[in-house]
Protein backbone atom coordinates (compact mmCIF):
# COMPACT_ATOMS: atom_id res chain seq x y z
CA UNK A 1 0.00 0.00 0.00
CA UNK A 2 1.31 3.46 -0.92
CA UNK A 3 2.21 5.63 2.13
CA UNK A 4 -0.42 8.30 1.37
CA UNK A 5 -3.09 5.64 0.97
CA UNK A 6 -1.90 4.01 4.22
CA UNK A 7 -2.14 7.36 6.01
CA UNK A 8 -5.66 7.97 4.68
CA UNK A 9 -6.73 4.49 5.78
CA UNK A 10 -5.11 5.00 9.18
CA UNK A 11 -7.08 8.23 9.65
CA UNK A 12 -10.31 6.67 8.43
CA UNK A 13 -10.14 3.41 10.38
CA UNK A 14 -8.05 4.17 13.46
CA UNK A 15 -8.06 7.89 14.21
CA UNK A 16 -11.52 9.31 13.59
CA UNK A 17 -13.46 6.44 15.23
CA UNK A 18 -11.37 6.58 18.42
CA UNK A 19 -10.46 10.24 18.97
CA UNK A 20 -13.21 10.87 21.53
CA UNK A 21 -12.17 7.76 23.43
CA UNK A 22 -8.53 8.89 23.53
CA UNK A 23 -9.55 12.33 24.71
CA UNK A 24 -11.79 11.04 27.50
CA UNK A 25 -9.10 8.69 28.73
CA UNK A 26 -6.29 11.24 28.19
CA UNK A 27 -4.26 8.31 26.92
CA UNK A 28 -1.76 8.34 24.07
CA UNK A 29 -2.71 5.60 21.54
CA UNK A 30 0.70 3.93 21.56
CA UNK A 31 -0.41 0.61 20.10
CA UNK A 32 -2.39 2.33 17.35
CA UNK A 33 0.68 4.37 16.39
CA UNK A 34 2.85 1.27 16.51
CA UNK A 35 0.60 -0.48 14.00
CA UNK A 36 0.25 2.51 11.69
CA UNK A 37 3.20 1.68 9.43
CA UNK A 38 4.08 5.40 9.55
CA UNK A 39 6.86 5.41 12.15
CA UNK A 40 9.82 5.20 9.76
CA UNK A 41 8.86 7.58 6.97
CA UNK A 42 12.30 9.13 6.40
CA UNK A 43 14.42 6.30 7.80
CA UNK A 44 16.53 4.13 5.45
CA UNK A 45 15.24 0.83 4.17
CA UNK A 46 18.09 -1.12 5.76
CA UNK A 47 16.60 -0.07 9.12
CA UNK A 48 13.11 -1.06 8.01
CA UNK A 49 12.07 2.45 7.02
CA UNK A 50 10.22 3.73 3.96
CA UNK A 51 13.03 6.12 2.94
CA UNK A 52 10.54 8.66 1.55
CA UNK A 53 11.64 11.86 -0.10
CA UNK A 54 10.55 14.98 1.76
CA UNK A 55 7.82 15.84 -0.78
CA UNK A 56 6.46 12.30 -0.44
CA UNK A 57 6.52 12.64 3.33
CA UNK A 58 4.62 15.92 3.24
CA UNK A 59 1.79 14.24 1.33
CA UNK A 60 1.55 11.72 4.19
CA UNK A 61 1.46 14.45 6.81
CA UNK A 62 -1.31 16.31 4.98
CA UNK A 63 -3.44 13.16 5.24
CA UNK A 64 -2.60 12.84 8.93
CA UNK A 65 -3.61 16.48 9.42
CA UNK A 66 -7.09 15.57 8.23
CA UNK A 67 -7.39 13.16 11.15
CA UNK A 68 -5.82 14.92 14.11
CA UNK A 69 -3.06 17.53 14.06
CA UNK A 70 -1.78 16.66 17.54
CA UNK A 71 -1.33 13.00 16.68
CA UNK A 72 0.33 14.07 13.40
CA UNK A 73 2.66 16.36 15.37
CA UNK A 74 3.72 13.47 17.60
CA UNK A 75 4.42 11.32 14.53
CA UNK A 76 6.45 14.14 13.01
CA UNK A 77 8.63 14.35 16.10
CA UNK A 78 8.99 10.57 16.35
CA UNK A 79 10.00 10.29 12.70
CA UNK A 80 12.67 12.95 13.17
CA UNK A 81 14.16 10.96 16.04
CA UNK A 82 13.93 7.66 14.15
CA UNK A 83 15.71 9.14 11.12
CA UNK A 84 18.45 10.74 13.25
CA UNK A 85 19.15 7.56 15.21
CA UNK A 86 19.07 5.45 12.03
CA UNK A 87 21.87 7.63 10.65
CA UNK A 88 23.93 7.83 13.85
CA UNK A 89 27.65 7.12 13.82
CA UNK A 90 27.34 5.39 17.20
CA UNK A 91 26.94 1.70 16.30
CA UNK A 92 25.58 0.80 19.73
CA UNK A 93 22.97 3.57 19.65
CA UNK A 94 21.94 2.73 16.10
CA UNK A 95 21.96 -1.01 16.70
CA UNK A 96 20.01 -0.79 19.93
CA UNK A 97 17.36 1.72 18.91
CA UNK A 98 17.03 2.31 15.16
CA UNK A 99 14.99 -0.76 14.23
CA UNK A 100 12.75 -0.41 17.30
CA UNK A 101 12.02 3.24 16.56
CA UNK A 102 11.37 2.63 12.88
CA UNK A 103 8.97 -0.21 13.71
CA UNK A 104 7.16 1.88 16.30
CA UNK A 105 8.07 -0.56 19.07
CA UNK A 106 9.82 2.38 20.77
CA UNK A 107 8.79 6.02 20.60
CA UNK A 108 11.14 8.97 20.15
CA UNK A 109 10.92 12.49 21.57
CA UNK A 110 12.87 15.67 20.89
CA UNK A 111 13.79 18.17 23.63
CA UNK A 112 15.21 21.64 23.00
CA UNK A 113 13.01 24.22 24.76
CA UNK A 114 13.63 25.21 28.38
CA UNK A 115 11.53 27.24 30.84
CA UNK A 116 13.79 30.27 30.35
CA UNK A 117 14.86 29.51 26.76
CA UNK A 118 12.09 29.18 24.22
CA UNK A 119 12.86 30.67 20.82
CA UNK A 120 16.46 31.53 21.79
CA UNK A 121 18.16 28.14 21.56
CA UNK A 122 21.55 29.58 22.54
CA UNK A 123 20.14 30.47 25.99
CA UNK A 124 19.70 26.85 27.07
CA UNK A 125 21.38 25.83 30.33
CA UNK A 126 20.94 22.05 30.35
CA UNK A 127 24.48 20.72 30.68
CA UNK A 128 26.20 17.56 29.47
CA UNK A 129 29.48 16.56 31.08
CA UNK A 130 31.80 13.73 30.13
CA UNK A 131 33.17 11.42 32.81
CA UNK A 132 34.86 8.03 33.06
CA UNK A 133 31.56 6.24 32.44
CA UNK A 134 30.43 8.46 29.54
CA UNK A 135 28.21 11.51 29.21
CA UNK A 136 25.79 12.70 31.88
CA UNK A 137 23.03 15.30 31.41
CA UNK A 138 21.60 17.65 34.02
CA UNK A 139 18.96 20.33 33.52
CA UNK A 140 15.30 21.02 32.92
CA UNK A 141 13.36 21.00 29.65
CA UNK A 142 9.88 22.45 29.00
CA UNK A 143 7.12 21.60 26.53
CA UNK A 144 8.36 18.04 26.18
CA UNK A 145 5.93 16.13 23.98
CA UNK A 146 5.40 12.43 24.66
CA UNK A 147 6.57 13.16 28.21
CA UNK A 148 6.63 9.91 30.13
CA UNK A 149 5.67 8.04 26.95
CA UNK A 150 8.65 8.27 24.58
CA UNK A 151 11.40 5.74 25.23
CA UNK A 152 14.31 7.75 23.83
CA UNK A 153 14.72 11.53 23.89
CA UNK A 154 17.15 13.57 21.81
CA UNK A 155 18.25 16.32 24.20
CA UNK A 156 19.98 19.51 23.06
CA UNK A 157 22.37 20.81 25.71
CA UNK A 158 25.51 22.80 26.46
CA UNK A 159 28.84 21.15 27.18
CA UNK A 160 30.72 24.12 28.71
CA UNK A 161 30.25 27.59 30.18
CA UNK A 162 31.17 29.19 26.86
CA UNK A 163 28.45 31.59 25.64
CA UNK A 164 26.88 31.01 22.24
CA UNK A 165 26.31 27.82 20.30
CA UNK A 166 29.77 26.42 19.60
CA UNK A 167 29.58 24.02 22.54
CA UNK A 168 26.00 22.83 21.95
CA UNK A 169 25.60 19.08 21.49
CA UNK A 170 22.73 16.63 21.06
CA UNK A 171 22.58 13.48 23.14
CA UNK A 172 20.24 10.50 23.21
CA UNK A 173 18.81 9.92 26.68
CA UNK A 174 16.76 6.85 27.60
CA UNK A 175 13.61 7.44 29.63
CA UNK A 176 14.35 4.39 31.78
CA UNK A 177 18.11 4.94 31.95
CA UNK A 178 17.96 6.73 35.30
CA UNK A 179 17.91 10.41 36.24
CA UNK A 180 14.85 11.29 34.12
CA UNK A 181 11.57 12.50 35.62
CA UNK A 182 8.54 14.49 34.48
CA UNK A 183 6.27 17.12 35.99
CA UNK A 184 2.51 16.99 36.09
CA UNK A 185 1.16 17.01 32.53
CA UNK A 186 0.15 20.35 31.03
CA UNK A 187 -3.57 20.91 30.59
CA UNK A 188 -4.30 22.06 27.06
CA UNK A 189 -7.16 23.44 24.98
CA UNK A 190 -7.25 20.23 22.98
CA UNK A 191 -5.54 16.85 22.56
CA UNK A 192 -5.17 15.87 26.19
CA UNK A 193 -4.25 12.40 24.92
CA UNK A 194 -0.86 13.86 23.88
CA UNK A 195 1.24 14.09 27.06
CA UNK A 196 3.27 17.30 27.34
CA UNK A 197 5.19 18.27 30.47
CA UNK A 198 8.51 19.45 31.85
CA UNK A 199 11.38 16.98 31.99
CA UNK A 200 14.04 17.06 34.70
CA UNK A 201 17.41 15.46 33.98
CA UNK A 202 19.52 14.69 37.02
CA UNK A 203 22.87 13.21 36.03
CA UNK A 204 21.06 11.16 33.38
CA UNK A 205 23.25 8.93 31.18
CA UNK A 206 23.37 9.99 27.53
CA UNK A 207 24.98 8.91 24.27
CA UNK A 208 26.46 11.54 21.98
CA UNK A 209 24.55 11.93 18.71
CA UNK A 210 25.84 15.30 17.51
CA UNK A 211 29.10 16.45 19.17
CA UNK A 212 29.79 19.93 20.58
CA UNK A 213 29.76 22.45 17.78
CA UNK A 214 27.40 20.34 15.69
CA UNK A 215 24.47 20.04 18.07
CA UNK A 216 22.65 23.24 17.19
CA UNK A 217 23.09 22.66 13.46
CA UNK A 218 21.70 19.13 13.80
CA UNK A 219 18.79 20.39 15.91
CA UNK A 220 17.93 23.16 13.45
CA UNK A 221 18.08 20.75 10.51
CA UNK A 222 15.64 18.45 12.30
CA UNK A 223 13.43 21.41 13.17
CA UNK A 224 13.32 22.51 9.53
CA UNK A 225 11.93 19.11 8.57
CA UNK A 226 9.47 19.26 11.47
CA UNK A 227 8.31 22.74 10.44
CA UNK A 228 7.68 21.49 6.93
CA UNK A 229 5.72 18.58 8.40
CA UNK A 230 3.61 21.04 10.38
CA UNK A 231 2.90 23.13 7.28
CA UNK A 232 1.63 19.95 5.59
CA UNK A 233 -0.45 19.04 8.65
CA UNK A 234 -1.98 22.53 8.54
CA UNK A 235 -2.95 21.96 4.91
CA UNK A 236 -4.70 18.75 5.91
CA UNK A 237 -6.56 20.50 8.73
CA UNK A 238 -7.64 23.27 6.36
CA UNK A 239 -8.86 20.75 3.78
CA UNK A 240 -10.83 18.90 6.46
CA UNK A 241 -12.47 22.12 7.67
CA UNK A 242 -13.60 22.95 4.12
CA UNK A 243 -15.01 19.44 3.64
CA UNK A 244 -16.99 19.63 6.89
CA UNK A 245 -18.44 23.01 5.92
CA UNK A 246 -19.34 21.81 2.42
CA UNK A 247 -21.03 18.65 3.72
CA UNK A 248 -23.11 20.59 6.24
CA UNK A 249 -23.86 23.49 3.91
CA UNK A 250 -25.01 21.15 1.13
CA UNK A 251 -27.72 19.67 3.36
CA UNK A 252 -28.82 22.61 5.52
CA UNK A 253 -31.32 25.11 4.12
CA UNK A 254 -31.78 28.72 5.27
CA UNK A 255 -33.99 31.38 3.71
CA UNK A 256 -35.25 28.92 1.14
CA UNK A 257 -31.94 27.68 -0.23
CA UNK A 258 -28.97 25.58 0.76
CA UNK A 259 -26.33 27.30 2.84
CA UNK A 260 -23.71 26.69 0.14
CA UNK A 261 -25.91 28.40 -2.45
CA UNK A 262 -25.52 31.76 -0.70
CA UNK A 263 -22.93 33.81 -2.53
CA UNK A 264 -21.33 35.12 0.65
CA UNK A 265 -20.66 31.57 1.82
CA UNK A 266 -19.32 30.57 -1.59
CA UNK A 267 -16.90 33.47 -1.69
CA UNK A 268 -15.64 32.79 1.82
CA UNK A 269 -15.06 29.11 1.04
CA UNK A 270 -13.39 30.09 -2.24
CA UNK A 271 -10.90 32.22 -0.28
CA UNK A 272 -10.19 29.26 2.01
CA UNK A 273 -9.68 27.03 -1.03
CA UNK A 274 -7.16 29.51 -2.45
CA UNK A 275 -5.30 29.48 0.85
CA UNK A 276 -5.19 25.69 0.67
CA UNK A 277 -3.71 25.76 -2.84
CA UNK A 278 -1.15 28.36 -1.76
CA UNK A 279 -0.25 26.36 1.36
CA UNK A 280 0.27 23.21 -0.66
CA UNK A 281 2.53 24.99 -3.14
CA UNK A 282 4.59 26.61 -0.39
CA UNK A 283 4.94 23.28 1.41
CA UNK A 284 5.90 21.43 -1.76
CA UNK A 285 8.60 23.99 -2.58
CA UNK A 286 9.92 23.92 1.00
CA UNK A 287 10.09 20.12 0.94
CA UNK A 288 12.02 20.17 -2.33
CA UNK A 289 14.53 22.66 -0.89
CA UNK A 290 15.11 20.98 2.49
CA UNK A 291 18.81 20.49 3.09
CA UNK A 292 19.84 23.25 0.65
CA UNK A 293 20.93 26.81 1.51
CA UNK A 294 17.47 28.05 0.50
CA UNK A 295 15.65 25.44 2.55
CA UNK A 296 15.26 27.21 5.89
CA UNK A 297 13.68 30.32 4.37
CA UNK A 298 11.35 28.27 2.15
CA UNK A 299 10.29 26.28 5.21
CA UNK A 300 9.74 29.49 7.18
CA UNK A 301 7.37 30.78 4.48
CA UNK A 302 5.37 27.54 4.55
CA UNK A 303 5.30 27.28 8.36
CA UNK A 304 4.33 30.95 8.72
CA UNK A 305 1.52 30.72 6.18
CA UNK A 306 0.02 27.26 6.72
CA UNK A 307 -1.14 27.36 10.37
CA UNK A 308 -2.42 30.95 10.01
CA UNK A 309 -4.46 29.94 6.96
CA UNK A 310 -5.72 26.82 8.75
CA UNK A 311 -6.91 28.85 11.73
CA UNK A 312 -8.70 31.35 9.50
CA UNK A 313 -10.39 28.53 7.61
CA UNK A 314 -11.39 26.62 10.73
CA UNK A 315 -13.05 29.74 12.19
CA UNK A 316 -14.76 30.54 8.89
CA UNK A 317 -16.03 26.99 8.40
CA UNK A 318 -17.32 26.94 11.97
CA UNK A 319 -19.35 30.04 11.14
CA UNK A 320 -20.82 28.29 8.09
CA UNK A 321 -22.38 25.85 10.57
CA UNK A 322 -23.71 28.65 12.76
CA UNK A 323 -24.33 27.52 16.34
CA UNK A 324 -23.70 23.91 15.35
CA UNK A 325 -20.07 24.73 14.70
CA UNK A 326 -19.68 25.12 18.45
CA UNK A 327 -20.84 21.57 19.22
CA UNK A 328 -18.68 18.49 19.64
CA UNK A 329 -20.95 16.76 17.12
CA UNK A 330 -18.77 18.47 14.53
CA UNK A 331 -14.95 18.71 14.64
CA UNK A 332 -14.58 22.44 13.99
CA UNK A 333 -14.09 23.60 17.58
CA UNK A 334 -11.31 21.02 17.89
CA UNK A 335 -9.84 22.10 14.56
CA UNK A 336 -9.72 25.72 15.75
CA UNK A 337 -7.80 24.70 18.89
CA UNK A 338 -5.44 22.47 16.92
CA UNK A 339 -4.76 25.15 14.31
CA UNK A 340 -3.75 27.46 17.15
CA UNK A 341 -1.41 24.73 18.38
CA UNK A 342 0.15 24.47 14.92
CA UNK A 343 0.96 28.18 15.00
CA UNK A 344 3.18 27.58 18.04
CA UNK A 345 4.86 24.17 17.76
CA UNK A 346 8.30 23.89 16.13
CA UNK A 347 8.70 27.66 16.01
CA UNK A 348 6.06 30.37 16.25
CA UNK A 349 4.86 32.48 13.35
CA UNK A 350 6.93 35.34 14.78
CA UNK A 351 10.11 33.25 14.63
CA UNK A 352 9.35 32.39 10.99
CA UNK A 353 9.07 36.11 10.30
CA UNK A 354 12.51 36.59 11.89
CA UNK A 355 13.98 33.93 9.57
CA UNK A 356 12.34 35.52 6.52
CA UNK A 357 13.34 39.05 7.52
CA UNK A 358 16.98 38.03 8.03
CA UNK A 359 17.01 36.65 4.50
CA UNK A 360 15.53 39.89 3.18
CA UNK A 361 18.21 41.92 4.95
CA UNK A 362 20.96 39.71 3.54
CA UNK A 363 19.55 40.26 0.07
CA UNK A 364 19.37 44.01 0.66
CA UNK A 365 23.03 44.02 1.66
CA UNK A 366 23.98 42.04 -1.45
CA UNK A 367 25.03 38.91 0.48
Amino acid sequence: MEPVEAAARFVREQVRPHLDEWERAARYPREVVRGSGLTGLFSPRDAGGLDLSYPEGMAVFEELGRGDAALAFSLSMHNAVAAAVSGADDDDLRGGWAARLVAGEALGGFSLTEPQAGSDATAITTRATEGPDGWRVTGRKAWVSLAGEADLFLVVCKTSDEPGHRDIAMLAVEREGGGVSFSELYRKASADFLPIAEMTLDDAPGRMLAPPGMGLRAALAAIDVARCDIAAVANGLLAEAIDVALAYGSEREVFGQRVVDHQGIQWALADAATDLEAGRLLTRRAAELLGTPEGSVAVAHAKRFGPDAALRAAILCSEVLGAYGWLHDYPLARLIALAKMLQVVDGTAEIQRVVIARDLLRRAQGR
